[in-house]
């Protein structure tokens, strides 16, 4: 992947846009890529030799949940080299429709890895439901969607953006938690 590439570059990734690996992709690649979201990794995985992508980015390990097996299983099955990496700050946004305030949330949705990780926040905000979802990005379009001021979602700052929606209050988890992604290409 050489630097002239990246302006043209299409990389897939699980998940929905504004997602933390689509994000992960921009930090390693330029904002000048294209991104192609797929709703599982397996998916993510047949682009490259299908040839609707150029490259895909995965997470491959989590600094709070470890190693994402299902990527490591991915890569011994379909033999894509790796050729770049890159490691993600993990910052969490409580995201709501424009016009939602703090008083007006009711339930929350994310991913249930990154439900666990905001506990902290919970504690303070007891009444709340949550809501496990299929991914971070995808409950930030399913609360959207939803209409309803007392629904929100846990993703990062760029899923807000994707969806213009309002990012109410950064929150806090147990830690800091840091994803590390590689990105592969060419079959070995």
């Amino acid at each position: 992947m050489s630097t002239s590439d990246h302006k043209t570059m299409r990389v897939a990734f699980q998940g929905e846009p504004g997602a933390f690996s689509e994000a992960a992709a921009v930090q390693l690649l330029g904002e000048g890529i294209t991104t192609i979201p797929c709703p599982t990794f397996d998916a993510a995985f047949r682009a490259v030799p299908e040839g609707a992508a150029d490259a895909l980015l995965a997470p491959v390990e989590n600094s709070l949940a470890g190693s994402v097996v299902r990527v490591f299983d991915l890569l011994l099955e379909r033999r894509l080299a790796m050729v770049a990496e890159t490691i993600l700050p993990i910052e969490m946004q409580l995201i709501a429709a424009p016009g939602s305030s703090l008083a007006d949330i009711r339930s929350v949705a994310s991913h249930p890895m990154a439900l666990a990780q905001c506990e902290r926040f919970f504690a303070a905000h007891p009444e709340w439901k949550r809501v496990p979802a299929e991914d971070t990005a995808g409950s930030v379009r399913a609360a959207l969607s939803s209409g309803d001021k007392s629904c929100a979602a846990i993703a990062g700052r760029r899923a807000a953006f994707r969806t213009r929606a309002s990012a109410l209050k950064a929150v806090s988890g147990l830690a800091a938690p840091r994803t590390r992604l590689r990105a592969s290409n060419t079959c070995r």
